[in-house]
C-alpha cells in the first residue's frame, strides 16, 4: 500500500541542496501532488486544471519530493515479508512467492504455521477468476487455507488426492473441498477414497468407480492447484506415515527428500519411487505439469529441504512459505538451473 504525507512546513532532506520556494509555489505543488498522488489525477488533468504544461506539472511533482512536501512509503501487513518474498521470486523463477513471519516461539521446530493458510487463502482470493477449476490436494496446510477461504469467485473445486484416513474425511480434504465449493458458489467434486491402496489392482479398481473417475475426469482442466509439501519423516510426510517401516526404509534407500501429493523426490528435485503412484489416488505428475499454477503452501526449519527439493522439479509456480524456510532457502540452497515457470519435467522424460 502506498503512504502519501503532505508537510505543512517544508523540509530539506540531508544531501540535497537547498532549493527555495516561495509560498505561492508551496501551496501550488501540493495542491499538484494531492491531485496526483491521493485523488489519482493524470499529469494531464493536473495541467489542464492549473493552465501549465503537463511537463511544469512533471518538474513540480519531482521538486516537492525533493523537497519532502511529499514522502511516499511502500507498505505492506507486519506480518509478510516483501524483501524475502522478492528475493525468492526471483531466485527459483517463481510466478508469486509470499513470505510470512515465522511464529516467535517454536518457528524451528514446527512445520507449515497456520498463518501460511490465512496467506495463502487471501492469494487465492487474488489467482482465481470466474470459471476457473481449483483444485486442492491433501494437506495439513490446504486444509487451514480452505478453512480461511471467506472469498472466491465461481468456480469449479475439485480434489485432486484421496484422504489420509478415510474416516476423517469430514474433518480432512473432503471438507476441504466442499468448503471452497461452498465460498466460491461453484461445483464441488471430492473424493470419497484412500490416498494410498495396498496394492496397483485395488487403486486402479477405485479410479474407475464413477464418482472417483468424475473427479479425474477435471484434472485436465485444473487452472489453479494448491498442494502441500512433505519432507520424508514421521510426523511430516503423510505418506511417509501411512507406510509400513520395511517400505519407509525402501524409499528412503532411493534417496527420498520431499513427497508432494503422493509424489517422491530426491534432492535435485527428480521423482523417484515411482512405483508407489501406482498405489495411490493422487493427480499424475504429468496432469500436475500442465496446471498454469500451482500453489505451494509449506513453512519450517523441517520442511526447509523438501521444498527446495519439490521446487526444484519445476512442478511448483507459486510458494507461499515462512521467513525460517525463506532464509534457508535464499542462503544454503542453489535453485536449479532451469526457472519452475519453465514447466521443464526434471525426469528427462
Amino acid at each position: 500500500m502506498r503512504r502519501v504525507k503532505e508537510n505543512a512546513v517544508p523540509g530539506i532532506s540531508a544531501g540535497r541542496p537547498a532549493l527555495r520556494m516561495g509560498p505561492a509555489e508551496l501551496v501550488q505543488a501540493a495542491a499538484m501532488a494531492r491531485r496526483f498522488y491521493l485523488e489519482g489525477k493524470s499529469k494531464i488533468q493536473i495541467a489542464e486544471e492549473f493552465g501549465v504544461s503537463r511537463f511544469k506539472v512533471a518538474r513540480v511533482l519531482e521538486t516537492a519530493l525533493e523537497r519532502d512536501l511529499v514522502r511516499i512509503e511502500i507498505r505492506v501487513p507486519a506480518e509478510l515479508d516483501a524483501e524475502r518474498s522478492d528475493a525468492l521470486r526471483a531466485r527459483f523463477g517463481l510466478r508469486h512467492a509470499v513470505v510470512v513471519e515465522s511464529p516467535a516461539d517454536g518457528a524451528d521446530e514446527s512445520p507449515d504455521p497456520e498463518n501460511l493458510g490465512e496467506v495463502a487463502a487471501d492469494l487465492l482470493g487474488e489467482l482465481v477468476t470466474e470459471g476457473d477449476v481449483l483444485g486442492l490436494a491433501w494437506g495439513r496446510s490446504t486444509i487451514h487455507m480452505a478453512a480461511a477461504l471467506d472469498r472466491l469467485p465461481p468456480c469449479t473445486v475439485v480434489q485432486l488426492t484421496g484422504v489420509y484416513d478415510a474416516g476423517t474425511a469430514e474433518r480432512g480434504s473432503v471438507e476441504a473441498v466442499r468448503r471452497a465449493a461452498q465460498v466460491s458458489g461453484g461445483e464441488a467434486h471430492p473424493i470419497y477414497a484412500p490416498m494410498l491402496l495396498p496394492d496397483p489392482a485395488t487403486a486402479s479398481a477405485l479410479r474407475n468407480q464413477p464418482g472417483i473417475a468424475r473427479a479425474f475426469d477435471y484434472f485436465d482442466k485444473v487452472t489453479v492447484a494448491a498442494v502441500s509439501i512433505g519432507s520424508w519423516e514421521a510426523g511430516i510426510s503423510t505418506v511417509h506415515d501411512m507406510l509400513p517401516e520395511e517400505e519407509r526404509a525402501h524409499y528412503s534407500s532411493l534417496g527420498v527428500a520431499a513427497e508432494m501429493s503422493a509424489h517422491l523426490f530426491d534432492a535435485q528435485g527428480r521423482r523417484v519411487g515411482r512405483d508407489l503412484g501406482e498405489r495411490c489416488i493422487t493427480v499424475e505428475a504429468d496432469r500436475l505439469r500442465r496446471i498454469p499454477e500451482v500453489v505451494a503452501i509449506a513453512g519450517g526449519r523441517r520442511k526447509s529441504e523438501a521444498i527446495g527439493a519439490v521446487l526444484r522439479s519445476g512442478l511448483v509456480t507459486s510458494l507461499v512459505t515462512d521467513t525460517v524456510a525463506a532464509d534457508f532457502l535464499l542462503k544454503d540452497f542453489t535453485p536449479a538451473p532451469r526457472p519452475a515457470l519453465e514447466r521443464a519435467d526434471p525426469d528427462g522424460d
